[in-house]
């Protein structure tokens, strides 16, 4: 069932007596992966975002002090997909949905006496709501520090591995997911399937990607799902690329076990 996880940082396996004698919970990082089920181009199975949130994490909880208080929680492997809703198989959450299992998940912990939280999201269609939760949780908790992370934020080396084109263009399905999914799940990636293909520029400052943005559903800018060049995704790229990712989030975790509270001058 850890799948990914090592086996003694999955939160499952504990028993309530277990955590009742934790000392120091309030110390206790607790990380929530969230990804998706949605499509990712005809080479990349449905479980992409649910598979890197959670094969990254467990890269870097295999990095972290033995002694660091640390636990995964089982992934939520649905989210907000609804950009992708014309492609069959992708399941999508309302976001009112995905908001209170995330508040109720926070309800959780907080009473069995935990105070740090990270939200490690690989869906790029749900960081805000990750951010609107945290801040929500915290005005609701003020003791309980809430930490929502894009999976791929972290410090890594993935855009340098990536073509400038890939890099100002790529958004879904492309090398960098595809040369991760070659390390993460091989069996599961149809290469001979990959395809390159880009959303079409706007002729002016509204983009689909970048500071200005608008409303886009896939279908709008993509026939095959892909947004970017699956063609060009390697082994090799992948596997550095999970090497950077591990490496920047056992940083991340360390950082969120050591995160020393603010405390407002007046």
């Amino acid at each position: 069932m850890h799948g990914y996880i090592p086996p003694d940082r999955f939160f499952p396996y504990l028993t309530w007596n277990d955590i009742a004698a934790m000392p120091d919970r309030d110390q206790v990082v607790i990380i929530q992966p969230c990804g998706a089920i949605e499509q990712h181009g005809p080479h990349l199975p449905l479980i992409v975002d649910s598979t890197i949130a959670c094969g990254a994490i467990g890269a870097a909880c295999d990095r972290l002090p033995a002694d660091l208080p640390c636990y995964v929680l089982p992934p939520l492997y649905y989210g907000k997909s609804n950009e992708h809703q014309h492609f069959p198989g992708t399941i999508s959450l309302r976001t009112e949905t995905l908001l209170s299992v995330l508040h109720d998940v926070a309800d959780s912990l907080y009473r069995a006496g935990f105070r740090r939280l990270i939200l490690a999201n690989a869906h790029g269609g749900q960081p805000q709501i990750m951010e609107m939760a945290a801040v929500d949780i915290h005005a609701r908790y003020p003791d309980f520090w809430v930490f929502p992370v894009f999976i791929w934020r972290v410090p890594n080396e993935t855009k340098s591995l990536l073509t400038e084109t890939e890099r100002d263009r790529g958004m879904h399905a492309g090398d960098a997911e595809t040369s991760l999914m070659f390390a993460l799940d091989r069996d599961r990636v149809r290469p001979h399937l990959a395809i390159c293909e880009y959303p079409p520029p706007c002729a002016n400052l509204f983009q689909t990607k970048g500071a200005l943005t608008y409303s886009w559903l896939t279908n709008d800018i993509s026939r095959s799902g892909v947004m970017g060049d699956a063609t060009i995704a390697t082994p090799e790229k992948g596997d550095r690329i999970l090497a950077s990712l591990a490496e920047g989030w056992a940083h991340a975790i360390i950082d969120v076990f050591q995160f020393a509270p603010p405390t407002a001058s007046h």
